[in-house]
């Protein structure tokens, strides 16, 4: 099967002749391995501990579950097809590790109301979260063709116009169902975002039910914390902290100097 590369994510849309939607329980996203952070330790382990200085901790928590996704779990690679620029092309969520975060989210169904909204909104701040390395997916189970279809609707009829990242195709429902966003009795995905550092790791989740749109103020503000905790492993964000504004060091004595400041 042939592949090009547009420009805005290199090595990662292959143009499709055919839909494809495919889960892959043996692909390295998906971890078995129990783990524990090192907070979880012993009782007896914490107080032979108080005798000797504590080395420094992420504490951003690596979850393990049979149950993915959870928040610290690799998310669970899929390969689908997809419309991007008015064309069909293949994107596989692997494809960004090590490359790029993302920012995966799910949306109902096409031609409704509250998702266009968002998924207009997502695209206008496109070019934002692209400086911040971050590419972003749409998700419906509707088809490649229903959303060539709405993309190529004008945005004062209903539609989206074009877009600035790919809509994603989950006409098998596998997507939806490995991602825990999926409503069995009606077939159609609860407005789930998730924000995949370049590890492939699940740090954020959301899900709204069908009728509550989200904010892309709010994604953004979560996606910067999660990059500035992970810059700086020995620093974590207070609620609504935003970039420029004091963090806080996670210690019972350190912490004060953020306390005393506020």
């Amino acid at each position: 099967m042939a592949c090009s590369v547009p420009s805005i994510a290199s090595g990662t849309f292959c143009k499709l002749s055919s839909p494809v939607a495919s889960l892959h329980p043996s692909s390295p996203l998906f971890s078995n391995n129990l783990s524990f952070p090192k907070s979880f330790t012993s009782r007896s382990s914490s107080l032979t501990s108080r005798s000797r200085p504590l080395s420094k901790r992420s504490f951003l928590v690596k979850a393990s579950s049979e149950d993915l996704p959870l928040v610290g779990n690799k998310a669970p690679d899929f390969e689908a097809e997809a419309v991007f620029d008015q064309e069909f092309i293949k994107v596989k969520l692997s494809d960004y590790i090590g490359k790029k975060y993302v920012i995966l989210f799910f949306y109902p169904l096409d031609f409704t109301f509250v998702c266009p909204t968002e998924i207009t909104a997502f695209s206008d701040r496109y070019a934002e979260f692209e400086k911040l390395n971050t590419e972003i997916l749409g998700v419906s189970v509707d088809s490649v063709f229903s959303h060539l279809a709405w993309v190529q609707t004008d945005r004062k009829s209903g539609g989206l116009g074009d877009l600035n990242y790919p809509l994603i195709s989950d006409v098998t429902k596998s997507i939806s169902k490995s991602f825990g966003v999926l409503i069995p009795d009606q077939g159609i995905a609860l407005r789930g975002l998730f924000i995949i550092d370049k590890e492939g790791v699940i740090q954020h989740s959301t899900i709204n039910n069908l009728a509550i749109g989200r904010s892309v103020d709010e994604t953004m503000r979560t996606l910067q914390a999660l990059q500035y905790v992970q810059d700086n492993p020995d620093e974590v964000c207070p609620a609504g902290w935003k970039p420029g504004e004091k963090s806080m060091k996670p210690d019972p004595k350190l912490s004060k100097e953020y306390f005393s400041a506020i």
